[in-house]
């Protein structure tokens, strides 16, 4: 019983070890004494021309995040798919409504042109 438990120690210490060493690591590596040129934004080799800060459309990330929400989706129903043969109706039920649901959150989207690209 106590063995089950061995591994999720493990895991915590890990996951606590990690974040801690990245911290460390850069602050044993990073610049000791910071300078302006240093600190200057950096693109592409070349010094920024004009305002550093450029602000974008909301829909760019409303559209941004319908694709994550489907990639999502399409994640979550490739186990359905793949033991469909198996599956028993109430879990293909389900997996109907998980679908309607979101073909209704696409049409709301649609409707509300969050979709538009420009």
């Amino acid at each position: 019983m106590l063995q089950d438990y061995v591994l999720i120690g493990l895991l915590f210490v890990v996951a606590s070890a990690l974040p801690i060493s990245a911290i460390v690591f850069g602050s044993i590596l990073g610049p000791r004494k910071p300078n302006r040129i240093k600190n200057d934004t950096y693109e592409c080799g070349m010094e920024t021309m004009g305002p550093t800060w450029v602000q974008f459309k909301v829909q760019y990330y409303i559209f941004a995040l319908v694709f994550v929400i489907f990639d999502i989706e399409m994640v979550l129903l490739f186990p359905i798919a793949a033991a469909f043969d198996v599956l028993p109706i109430y879990a293909v039920v389900e997996a109907a409504i998980f679908i309607l649901i979101l073909a209704a959150a696409l049409a709301y989207a649609w409707k509300k042109d969050a979709l538009e690209w420009f």
